[in-house]
């Protein structure tokens, strides 16, 4: 995982995000992930200071605190890599300078990188508060909230991002199959009784599906399968 996850400061053009696979394997959930990391930090990289109070998408989280909880989404990766409880990881980081959240996702990657290039993780299996994941189903869970949150920020801050299909592909088949495609809120609603006491107040972390094209690009299919509108304007 060593080469792959180093790219988190990826060579870009325009916003394109340029890969060294190293040596994992084309399906290697962790390659997989690499991407949804890269390509994210594509984006944190050309998101200004001045952005930073910008709503999102993402009703619950203003550009600043987006980023925030994206750098604890690795976080929270690399903990469950190391054996520890999903949640011993914040929910939002905080106390990172305007201009160093580039810093802090290249920092947050390497403790991600450093733990999951041990192979046996992929045979290992991860409880969160709401399921019990194998490894690579948790890698590819996580690459789809990195991968719509990274679609949260770009649409906040007027970015196009040049996504990487086969991430977004391997994140969409793995949501299809772990979230229900009705009454999932309710569900989660009914739920969180049973999370963690500090998660109990949280949001849910997706609303109801949005119907799109079965031919819409697959940004626009991962991101509406997540309760996201494509069209979403700030």
């Amino acid at each position: 995982m060593e080469h792959a996850t180093d790219t988190t400061n990826p060579t870009t053009t325009g916003s394109t995000v340029t890969l060294d696979p190293g040596p994992l394997a084309a399906d290697d959930p962790r390659l997989v992930f690499a991407h949804a990391v890269a390509t994210a930090g594509a984006v944190i990289a050309r998101t200004a200071p001045d952005q930073l109070d910008l709503t999102t998408p993402c009703d619950q989280f203003d550009v600043r605190t987006l980023l925030g909880h994206l750098v604890a989404v690795l976080g929270r990766v690399t903990v469950l890599g190391r054996g520890e409880p999903a949640m011993s990881a914040p929910q939002i980081v905080t106390g990172v300078a305007d201009d160093h959240w580039s810093n802090a996702w290249r920092s947050a990657a390497h403790g991600v990188q450093s733990v999951w290039q041990d192979d046996a993780l992929l045979e290992g299996t991860y409880v969160l508060p709401w399921a019990t994941k194998t490894g690579p189903e948790l890698l590819l869970t996580y690459a789809s909230e990195v991968s719509v949150h990274t679609w949260d920020l770009a649409r906040a801050t007027g970015q196009e991002v040049t996504w990487h299909e086969p991430t977004l592909a391997a994140a969409y088949e793995n949501m299809v199959e772990a979230l229900p495609g009705e009454g999932r809120v309710a569900a989660f609603a009914a739920f969180r009784a049973k999370m963690p006491p500090p998660m109990r107040d949280a949001p849910a972390p997706f609303d109801e599906v949005v119907q799109v094209a079965a031919d819409a690009p697959m940004i626009d299919r991962l991101v509406a399968w997540n309760g996201r509108r494509p069209d979403w304007q700030r």
